[in-house]
């Protein structure tokens, strides 16, 4: 138990929930960020083809299949906090090991995946294109999904790196938070000065938003952490940024091939 008085399980399946929409709602609270924007606010309403209101709910339905899902995976295979114990005194080095290892796995699961779903026209059509609905990303549309891709895709590649990784429920907290403020800063469309993730990621805010555009669907498919499998295979798409009038312009570094 926590001193919150939950389990580490049971903060394990709603933390990243909680850390979903507090993240997000911190973004919000900045206002407009005019200056910052790789797209003027209006065009979230002018070009994205579904409406706030009804990704609120996708993402709240995708956020419950998800806490059911881990509430399921912890009863079955995480019931022993291993590595967690404060009698450890290398533990912090074991979960450094375990979170390197958990995202190398879920980059990797998730780029195969997301290339192939984009190259198979059906299941893009069926699936994947609910996503990209969104032109113009928004911090709280980071996992709007189809329920039956979000799982196959989110819970089922947690849940390998999780497996994989050998961590406890309790780093589990810190990963899939950590994961789920990473994908919500990828999709704000806002490019703050001092931002760590920009800093430290290649895969940040301007290289996933280049993939949301129209000319963009066949590169830039890694997600959420590095950016090796692109650049290995070759569907690496560089980029610059130039100054506009109230904002940032993105501008592919090659001609892309029609899609």
């Amino acid at each position: 138990m926590t001193a919150l008085g939950l389990s580490d399980e049971l903060l394990g399946a709603f933390m990243p929930v909680v850390v979903y929409w507090v993240y997000s709602g911190m973004y919000m609270a900045f206002g407009s960020c005019d200056n910052y924007r790789l797209h003027p606010k209006q065009e979230e309403d002018e070009k994205n083809l579904v409406s706030k209101r009804t990704v609120i709910k996708g993402v709240l339905l995708i956020q419950f299949l998800q806490v059911t899902a881990a509430i399921l995976l912890y009863m079955v295979i995480g019931g022993n906090d291993a590595g967690a114990s404060a009698a450890q005194p290398s533990s912090f080095i074991v979960i450094a090991r375990q979170f390197i290892v958990a995202m190398v796995v879920l980059d990797t699961y998730q780029y195969f995946l997301h290339r192939y779903i984009h190259h198979n026209k059906f299941l893009y059509r069926h699936l994947h294109s609910r996503h990209h609905r969104l032109v113009v990303p928004y911090t709280f549309g980071a996992i709007y999904n189809h329920p039956l891709e979000a799982f196959i895709f989110d819970t089922v590649g947690g849940a390998l790196a999780f497996v994989v990784s050998g961590m406890s429920p309790r780093a589990s907290i810190f990963f899939f938070s950590f994961g789920t403020i990473k994908s919500v800063d990828d999709h704000c469309g806002i490019l703050l000065p001092g931002n760590p993730f920009h800093f430290f990621f290649r895969n940040n805010t301007a290289f996933h938003d280049l993939h949301h555009q129209l000319y963009g669907g066949k590169y830039n498919f890694s997600q959420p952490f590095f950016v090796m499998w692109d650049r290995i295979l070759g569907t690496y798409m560089p980029y610059s940024l130039e100054k506009r009038g109230g904002g940032f312009q993105l501008r592919p570094g090659k001609t892309c091939k029609d899609n």
